[in-house]
């Protein structure tokens, strides 16, 4: 007879308990507590270097049934701080996979608990907001209930960590273009996919992966006709050394294409402010207008922080670089999602085109990247 995993709890800092079973790895891990409603993709979800530092639950009941494989990882390991599932699969269903779910948690270290109400738990996010949280499981879910909220409480919050060094490689890396190729391009990372990088070299373009510490010296070294900064963990209100370099990009007028982090610093970069949202954005179902187009787009998103800006017509860069509009917009409560520069080369996104787990409407913001890049080149010939 299989004996049952041991004891675990999860505990938030307003002093909500939610007791359940151990599951991955067995300990102690802190983090903010967030949700993400995607019904599939968990694989790529826990390895997106984006929900570093983060407690991430699955809504969707079910997890782990596809196991994981060698080809749908994001990133070189798994970087949630901690998982939440109702009910991990017991049984590995796809001929793709090489593990289970459970075993590389363990692997990796990820300290998570199963067999709660992740329902309750995610209304409960809603409607109080994103909290710091920890999982105890082993001899720390013994703990004194008090000791285990002391020690949820005194862990840093979301807001002003600047994480962005903790999963940014530490040497710079090529992917070379495929098909005709268009030149250099300087990817920031800041926390990048994989899957991104497969879609900028599938424009042709050779990419560049630089260290999130980069000059702009750096960035010139490799002659670029583009940069490109990725998504990532963290307060971009925190991340003033990248915002500095995006200036100094800007004001050489190369072309530029942010997402989801790097959209938030692309919105300081013009001199707008963030801020955090309640609870965040986070799952494959959100929808999106396309403002220049009409067109709704269902996106992938991973975001606890926003842009300031107004909506409706366009407005001056507070920054100094022209005309700006806000080009895309949240349909579920009208937060920017894309921001567009009227008068330099240059927009960004808050949401993940490249969407390894799908859908794919918004893939083609990779080509209006390569399209502006190659009408930028032309420019600089003819003059």
């Amino acid at each position: 007879m299989t004996s049952l995993p041991d004891p675990a709890v999860l505990v938030l800092e307003d002093g909500t308990r939610h007791v359940g079973r151990a599951y991955g790895a067995v300990g102690t891990t802190l983090g903010e507590v967030v949700f993400a409603t995607g019904m599939s993709g968990y694989q790529e979800t826990l390895t997106d270097p984006s929900y570093a530092g983060q407690i991430v639950l699955q809504t969707a009941p079910h997890i782990g049934n596809t196991g994981m494989n060698d080809e749908d990882t994001e990133s070189r390991r798994i970087w949630v701080a901690g998982y939440i599932v109702r009910d991990p699969s017991r049984v590995v269903s796809n001929w793709r996979a090489n593990a289970s779910l459970d075993e590389i948690l363990v692997q990796d270290g990820i300290v998570s608990i199963s067999g709660i109400d992740t329902r309750a738990v995610t209304r409960h996010i809603r409607s109080a907001g994103s909290m710091r949280g920890g999982i105890f499981s082993g001899e720390a879910a013994g703990l004194d209930a008090e000791e285990q909220l002391r020690i949820v409480r005194e862990a840093p919050e979301m807001a002003g960590q600047n994480l962005s060094a903790q999963v940014s490689v530490e040497t710079a890396t090529v992917t070379p273009a495929v098909g005709e190729r268009i030149g250099n391009l300087a990817v920031l990372d800041l926390g990048v996919k994989q899957a991104t990088l497969d879609n900028l070299a599938a424009r042709g373009f050779e990419v560049h992966v630089l260290p999130q510490s980069s000059t702009f010296a750096d960035i010139m070294a490799i002659d670029p006709v583009a940069v490109f900064y990725s998504n990532g963990p963290g307060d971009p209100s925190a991340s003033d050394g990248q915002v500095a370099v995006l200036r100094e990009v800007l004001d050489a007028k190369l072309p530029y294409f942010g997402i989801c982090f790097g959209n938030q610093l692309f919105g300081r970069a013009l001199g707008l402010g963030t801020y955090k949202l309640t609870f965040g954005h986070r799952g494959i179902n959100q929808p999106v207008l396309d403002k220049a187009t009409g067109r709704v787009e269902i996106t992938a998103h991973n975001h606890g922080f926003a842009v300031e800006a107004p909506i409706e017509g366009s407005f001056d860069s507070p920054q100094g670089y022209g005309r700006v509009e806000v080009s895309h917009v949240g349909l579920n409560d009208q937060v920017v999602e894309g921001l567009r520069a009227l008068d330099i080369p240059a927009f960004s996104v808050q949401y993940h085109p490249e969407a390894a787990a799908g859908p794919h409407d918004a893939n083609y913001l990779f080509d209006r990247f390569r399209d502006l890049v190659i009408a930028d080149i032309a420019t600089k010939d003819a003059k």
